[in-house]
């Protein structure tokens, strides 16, 4: 019998229900703690001018540290497990966070949104292959986009605590409250079972049935583990899945990043005050929700491939719209439509790649996934600031989105593969 169909016979509902609740509880501290950012900047920037940093290097010094968390954590939990690595990075993050509410200085400010990231950067890989890992082959995409879809939860929930408290209590408090919250998912985060087929592929048989608390009388089948080097997603068989896949990380990151890091000056670019733009941000943070949801319905309907192509041409539509539109109106639609596109194509990303590697690389290769996803977030601020500032306006970065969405499309369209219900050992 293969591994696949052991855990979908041997893992009950309700424990999958339990690990994609645990699992997505983490997943919101990362979308928070990557958020927190854009909403508390322009405080953190009045509050600390006059220290030495800049204010540019605060915006991007998280994506920085989660450019290296992803680079490693994969390589790492391919080696030592998910358990262990996930635990580790996320005493890091919620460290991290704690500490940024304490800095006195931009430089400060940035060097412990670095260690943030370090943290948040390795935790998406090594989540996303654990969960990967207890689905069955039926609900796996639907599972995989459910815990991406708890971005938009995490992102409401700081969206909505900065809201309430940045005037009375300080930006200082949004980066506790972060803290706070990631201190019983690490106390939970001990008790957590290593993933089966890792500790099958490392311990065997026994150590497989220890997790799924039982006993199984029929021979597990799944291929050999082999030594992976770096070089091996571009192996025969995976190069042109590994290029189409980094594309779309880049892709959705750099629109995602370039958009809501800046926000409140694309909003600013268009008429609004401060206030009205922070209200907007919010709003775009919850409309957020419907993209993943609508990605969660379609990606077990219609397959993974047609499903991202699908997303990637209704966010380069949305671009275009976001950056033509003038009237407040307009500019809510607008919002509404490239949060539902971009964050549905986040969601699609994350549950595809997972199924694009066998177990012994699969945290290597979400974990480079990651890395285009980092560098992208790290260019994309820089990006979006540079050509507003000489141009004025936020229309030529919109059809540079655009532009990049419609030839990721494209790409996903040619080169893609359906992994819609088949075993991923």
């Amino acid at each position: 019998m293969n591994i696949d169909e052991v855990i979908q016979r041997n893992i009950s509902s309700g424990r999958r229900l339990k690990l994609l609740a645990l699992t997505s509880l983490e997943w919101m501290l990362v979308a928070g703690g990557v958020m927190v950012t854009s909403l508390t900047l322009p405080s953190i920037i009045e509050g600390l001018s006059g220290t030495v940093g800049d204010s540019t290097t605060m915006a991007s010094s998280v994506f920085i540290g989660m450019l290296v968390g992803a680079l490693v954590s994969g390589a790492i939990s391919d080696r030592f497990g998910r358990k262990w690595t996930n635990l580790c990075l996320l005493i890091l993050a919620a460290a991290g966070t704690g500490l940024t509410g304490f800095a006195p200085s931009m430089r400060l400010f940035s060097v412990f949104r670095f260690l943030s990231g370090l943290g948040y950067g390795g935790l998406l890989p090594v989540v996303n292959a654990y969960l990967t890992e207890f689905s069955s082959i039926k609900i796996r995409g639907l599972y995989l986009t459910l815990l991406e879809s708890s971005w938009a939860l995490g992102s409401i929930m700081v969206g909505a605590f900065t809201m309430l408290t940045l005037d009375s209590l300080g930006w200082q408090w949004s980066y506790y409250f972060l803290f706070i919250f990631g201190i019983p998912l690490i106390m939970i985060g001990l008790f957590l079972p290593e993933s089966p087929k890792f500790e099958f592929m490392k311990k065997g048989k026994k150590a497989l049935e220890k997790i799924l608390k039982t006993s199984i009388k029929e021979e597990v089948e799944m291929h050999e583990r082999e030594k992976q080097p770096l070089l091996s997603i571009f192996k025969k068989g995976l190069a042109r899945r590994t290029l189409m896949i980094w594309f779309s990380w880049f892709t959705v990151s750099f629109v995602y990043y370039g958009i809501y890091t800046w926000a409140p000056k694309i909003f600013a670019s268009k008429g609004l005050t401060p206030v009205s733009s922070l209200w907007y941000i919010f709003f775009m943070l919850i409309m957020q929700l419907p993209g993943y949801l609508t990605a969660a319905f379609l990606i077990e309907k219609i397959g993974r491939k047609t499903t991202l192509t699908f997303f990637f041409v209704a966010t380069a539509i949305s671009a275009l719209i976001m950056g033509l539109v003038t009237s407040s109106g307009f500019l809510i639609f607008a919002s509404i439509l490239i949060s539902m596109s971009v964050l549905g194509t986040w969601g699609m990303v994350y549950a595809y790649t997972p199924e694009l590697y066998p177990t012994e690389m699969r945290g290597l290769g979400n974990g480079t996934s990651g890395v285009m996803a980092r560098t992208a977030g790290i260019i994309a601020p820089y990006f979006t600031n540079f050509f507003m500032g000489r141009t004025g306006s936020v229309l030529y970065v919109m059809i540079f989105m655009s532009v990049m969405s419609v030839l990721a499309a494209i790409i996903v369209a040619l080169f893609g593969v359906e992994t819609k219900e088949k075993i991923i050992e």
